[in-house]
């Protein structure tokens, strides 16, 4: 008992002391200002004490100092010796001087003298990093997010080369799509919440938890190989340097959705407020099963109503008047001396989000080309317009702990997001019978849906240092699980085509109400392990470094699905949802309605895969000479993806596919890599990188599945599917890099720099309407020809005092990605696509690369005054018109819209000391639609989906106890 009281008495105990102490605490960071490594063992020393103390292989240090002010002397062998003045030490506080740099000395120098204040710019050592990294990286750091005012980590990263945000949530780098990104979380792979994406929702991502974000732009042996825009590599705070106790507030308001009386909800259950169902929702008893009670299956009627009794009713939504957006947020960390000056540091955050979303005129569309080569305009198959509303709920919390000897670091975090979403809509829907495969009809359709997410993460990272720092072993092993539900998706559609009929349900019109049930379970176990050594190689410092991982995943997915049904014929129905599940329209109650399982035994939208990923790797960094860093590495992958799965015509009894794990990805594949960088000058660089990269399918790609968007009517078909002239050999796309930049670093976070790259694809994959489908609206991803993309990057950071000292606080920032792409069709695109040639048109066999922005403008105007604790600015971003959808013959292909996004941020601190903080921001200024359109030859653009989210205006405060 004795001993479980043992760590909890030494915090109480450690609390304490700090509570009562006299002294104050300095401390900081010593590295290198060449290359920004941190400085083992370099001497910090108190001149008018006679104290001091050196720093770890962190290159950090701590000393308790009576209140005053102090001169510091930090030296080290080889380094230029620098004094710090004006350090003020208060009672009781942790005065933090963050990255002292020093210079190597290359001949005798006096000292230099600077000022405490000088000391605390953090951002430089990302630009440090930048420069003097092996291959090309972008990044931002913690104290950039305060400078412009942002609170999550999707808003920061706008910011960046080359980086554009999709949906506020999921980075883009290069204008390659999500399939081309990966995030980490502490240099481990960590799966998205929402299972269609690659890359993490990074908007769940606090800033005040993060001490930098990394983005590695050309590949490096010890990194995954399946990236090829870039690795997002999102790193915590684990020793916070000084204490934090900070809670935030904010809201935000959108005039054209918040306090709308035309709000559409209904009602769920009572924990939707925390991002889940308390099981309202859930499946009935025994639905699961194929064997339901029914009329046609012998069942009594109080059978048959009991069960069809036991599905909620509601099928429709109602108005209500929804309320403002709303986040807050609590985080606490600190370090304390426990066990003979050995370090235990904390970090805690709990944050919760409440946002709403409404669209009065949210419009969807159907296409086709006309089969007349003189007839120019698209016809349309389907055309909705309507009204959806959103709320979305985000609650998520992380703790981590960190401990620190002599040689040795460890660190166990933990992290769990819970994510809910109520959507409920009511559209209007046209058929056209004009449009090939379709019948022609009008209906009025209400959609309810919820889905809840969820992910839990575990980390434990361990640093050991041997040979004096020489030797260094970083290893990592964590687990994440997440969830996906969607409880009772429901769906009901009166087909009111008939003037002056009664609404009814009609299966070859707007169908008959139907509700989803969709789960899904992921594992994901993963494991490394970096080794590097440190050496000379040619008189100067080089780096060896090799290591391995081992990555398992698991999914487990099934779609449930059940249509309402009419034994006889149906009753007069006046339009309204909430007429339809009364007690006297079921069968068994004095009426006829009755559930129908759409779930064959075995069910095609079921399937269980996993993947197991062997990896090994060895690099070495040198100098072929002092001003050429050289970095080469291999890695070898050994992947292997198994499926067990069945499609329909399996299901229903015929000679389908029926798998049973078995292999359907297996592979072992090697990945190069070199990166290059000239010195051209102190401050000035010229890289070159070549790597070898992959694209591999999902699992849900990897699949029979047939998922259905119940608002959009669109089939997601998973690509073992056999369609058409598709053999359902999906396959991984393999990609070689190539990467020049020139770079020019002009001081205080002050920048130029230009890059080329070029890329080639082989079988890469892309969404693609399916032509052989033309009664319903089906894609499917498959391996299209190879492509190639070729692109220009230029970055410009540079404050506004050169011009005059009276605008030294303003700054500008702009960085530019110009690319140009393109695919080699298939033999069978090339030829649907020239067997629907107009007229004048002359149809080549290649095209842009689905997912590819042609270009990405980020731009940034700011004020920076550190002394008044202000700052602010206006940022501009959007990404070129996109193809998102391809398609050729029969549909016409699909591109979505530059989307202007300019916003402004302000940020002010005030209070003792600054502690509190004042934030105001407006987005979407240009009050900008999100939206793709089809495109065909010599016609005006057609709606595929269309919304305004409009401006809204936020104001947040924070405070710092």
């Amino acid at each position: 008992m004795t001993k479980q009281f043992l760590p909890i008495l030494i915090l109480v105990c450690s609390f304490s002391i700090n509570a009562f102490a006299q002294k104050g605490t300095l401390r900081g960071t010593i590295i290198d200002d060449e290359t920004a490594e941190p400085i083992f063992g370099a001497t910090i020393y108190i001149q008018s004490t006679g104290t001091g103390t050196t720093s770890d292989f962190d290159g950090k240090f701590e000393l308790q100092l009576d209140p005053g002010e102090y001169t510091l002397r930090i030296s080290y062998i080889s380094y230029q010796t620098i004094e710090i003045e004006d350090v003020e030490i208060d009672e009781g506080e942790v005065t933090n001087l963050a990255n002292i740099r020093l210079n190597p000395a290359i001949t005798e120098l006096d000292n230099v003298v600077v000022t405490s204040q000088r000391v605390t710019i953090s951002e430089a050592a990302i630009m440090t990093a930048k420069m003097n990294s092996a291959n090309v990286i972008d990044g931002i750091s913690a104290e950039a997010f305060s400078k412009i005012g942002v609170s999550d980590a999707a808003e920061a990263l706008k910011n960046v080369t080359g980086v554009s945000v999709e949906g506020g949530k999921y980075v883009y780098v290069r204008g390659l799509g999500d399939r081309y990104t990966q995030t980490m979380l502490n240099s481990v792979e960590i799966p998205s919440l929402d299972p269609d994406r690659n890359s993490l929702q990074i908007d769940i991502f606090p800033t005040n938890l993060i001490n930098n974000m990394v983005i590695t732009k050309t590949a490096v042996a010890e990194m995954p190989a399946n990236f090829t825009g870039g690795i997002v590599d999102i790193e915590t705070i684990d020793f916070p340097e000084e204490p934090i106790y900070d809670f935030s507030l904010s809201f935000e308001y959108n005039p054209d959705m918040h306090f709308n009386s035309n709000f559409l909800t209904y009602d769920g259950s009572s924990t939707d407020i925390f991002g889940f169902d308390s099981g309202t929702r859930e499946l009935p008893g025994g639905t699961d099963n194929n064997d339901i009670p029914t009329p046609i299956s012998g069942n009594s009627s109080q059978e048959v109503f009991d069960y069809v009794s036991s599905f909620d009713p509601t099928l429709g939504p109602y108005s209500a008047t929804n309320f403002a957006n709303y986040s807050a947020s609590l985080t606490l960390g600190n370090q304390y001396n426990v066990f003979n000056d050995k370090k235990l540091g904390y970090i805690m955050s709990l944050t919760y989000k409440s946002a709403s979303n409404h669209y009065n005129n949210y419009q969807l569309g159907e296409y086709q080309n006309q089969p007349d080569p003189a007839t120019y305009d698209l016809i349309y198959a389907t055309r909705q317009n309507g009204t959806l509303s959103e709320k979305n709920v985000l609650l998520g919390g992380l703790t981590g702990v960190a401990f620190k000897t002599d040689n040795s670091k460890y660190k166990l975090t933990a992290m769990h997001l819970q994510n809910g979403e109520s959507t409920a809509g009511n559209f209007f829907i046209d058929n056209s019978e004009s449009a090939p495969g379709q019948s022609g009809y009008t209906a009025d359709s209400y959609n309810l849906e919820y889905g809840q997410r969820s992910i839990t993460n575990f980390l434990l990272n361990g640093v050991n240092y041997f040979d004096n720092t020489n030797w260094e072993v970083n290893w990592r092993s964590a687990v994440t699980l997440s969830s996906m539900t969607d409880p009772d998706i429901r769906k009901t559609a009166y087909t009111i085509s008939v003037t002056g009929a009664a609404p009814r349900f009609n299966a070859g019109a707007g169908g008959f109400p139907s509700r989803i049930w969709r789960y899904m379970d992921e594992v994901n176990f993963a494991n490394r392990l970096d080794i590097t050594r440190d050496y000379d190689l040619f008189d100067l410092p080089a780096k060896l470094k090799f290591g391995g991982s081992y990555v398992y995943k698991e999914r487990d997915f099934e779609i449930l699905s059940f249509n309402l049904q009419f034994f006889g014929s149906q009753p007069d129905f006046d339009g309204n949802p909430s007429e339809i599940l009364v007690d006297e329209n079921l069968y068994g109650g004095g009426g006829n309605i009755y559930y129908q399982s759409g779930n064959p035994d075995p069910n095609p939208n079921a399937y269980n895969s996993n993947v197991v990923n062997y990896a090994g790797y060895v690099s070495n960094e040198f100098n072929p000479f002092e001003k050429l860093k050289v970095y080469v590495g291999l890695r070898a992958e050994q992947y292997t993806l198994r499926h067990t799965g069945r499609d329909a015509l399996f299901a229903q009894g015929g000679t389908g596919n029926n798998l049973d794990n078995e292999k359907v990805l297996d592979g072992l594949d090697l990945f190069p890599s070199a990166n290059l960088s000239f010195e051209l000058g102190k401050d000035q660089n010229l890289r070159f990188a070549y790597s070898r990269t992959i694209a591999r399918p999902s699992f849900k790609e990897m699949s029979f599945a047939q998922i259905l968007d119940p608002v959009s009517d669109r089939i997601f078909n998973g690509g073992l599917f056999s369609i058409g002239e598709w053999d359902g050999n999906l396959r991984e796309t393999h990609i070689n890099n190539v990467d020049m930049r020139w770079e020019k670093y002009m001081g205080m976070n002050e920048m130029i720099s230009a890059s080329l790259f070029y890329k080639t694809f082989q079988d890469p994959i892309e969404l693609v309407r399916i032509q052989v489908q033309q009664t319903s609206s089906e894609f499917q991803p498959r391996n299209v020809g190879d492509g190639q993309v070729y692109g220009a990057e230029l970055e410009l950071r540079k404050s506004l005092g050169f011009i005059s000292e009276s605008i030294r606080h303003f700054g500008l920032s702009t960085n530019v990605t110009l690319v140009r792409s393109e695919i080699d069709m298939t033999e069978q695109e090339f030829r649907a696509r020239k067997n629907s040639e107009k007229d004048g048109q002359n149809v080549v066999d290649t095209r842009d690369m689905a997912g590819q922005a042609p270009y990405i403008i980020n731009a940034g105007f700011t004020y920076d005054n550190l002394d008044k604790g202000l700052d602010a600015g206006f940022y501009y971003n959007v990404k070129g018109e996109t193809l998102t959808a391809v398609g050729g013959g029969l549909f016409p292909d699909v591109y979505s819209e530059p989307f202007h996004s300019l916003n402004f941020n302000m940020n002010k601190s005030f209070g003792i000391d600054g502690k509190s903080s004042l934030s105001f921001s407006i987005t979407n200024i240009l009050d900008d639609s999100r939206e793709e359109f089809y495109q065909g030859f010599n016609t005006s653009d057609q709606v595929f989906s269309s919304y305004n989210e409009h401006r809204s205006v936020s104001i947040g405060y924070k405070y710092s106890f």
